[in-house]
């Protein structure tokens, strides 16, 4: 006898027990297991109504994990590539901004940890931290190798 497939609930259910989804992200998952009658868009608004799913939720959770390691910018494109646009999207822009620089220098710390003596080992630096999607400013700040706690 075949084992019995979950229901599109179940799998939705078991998704998001695993981690915070965005509705977009958690809509592709779902509808790849959809079968004919069963509407993705339904559930979605369910769970959301239940609130097994936010958007808020998901985009704390996704800048919790990547902030230690991004900047503004990378997390910026991940959450839109999720979904989060509009009024959320300024707000949570204007919350990363407020300690950009101080995890650029955290990041430029665990990496490097020594001001760079040569042009070439600067450049290296300072590509590093701009691919890691830090602004200009805050990576020039983490290689002068101020502690912007000091600013004060």
């Amino acid at each position: 006898m075949a084992a019995q497939q979950p229901s599109l609930k179940a799998r939705a259910l078991r998704y998001l027990s695993m981690r915070e989804h965005s509705r977009l992200e958690l809509g592709r998952k779902l509808a790849r297991h959809a079968e004919e009658g069963e509407d993705v868009d339904a559930l979605l608004d369910w769970l959301e109504q239940n609130k097994w799913l936010s958007q808020e939720r998901f985009s704390e959770a996704l800048i919790h994990r990547r902030a230690a390691r991004y900047g503004n910018s990378r997390i910026v494109a991940e959450l839109q590539s999720h979904g989060v646009a509009g009024e959320a999207l300024q707000e949570l822009k204007s919350t990363l901004a407020q300690d950009e620089t101080a995890r650029a220098c955290d990041v430029w710390r665990r990496k490097f940890g020594t001001v760079a003596t040569d042009r070439n080992e600067r450049n290296k630096q300072m590509r590093f931290l701009l691919q890691r999607g830090f602004s200009q400013r805050a990576v020039l700040a983490a290689l002068g190798g101020s502690d912007p706690d000091d600013e004060i």
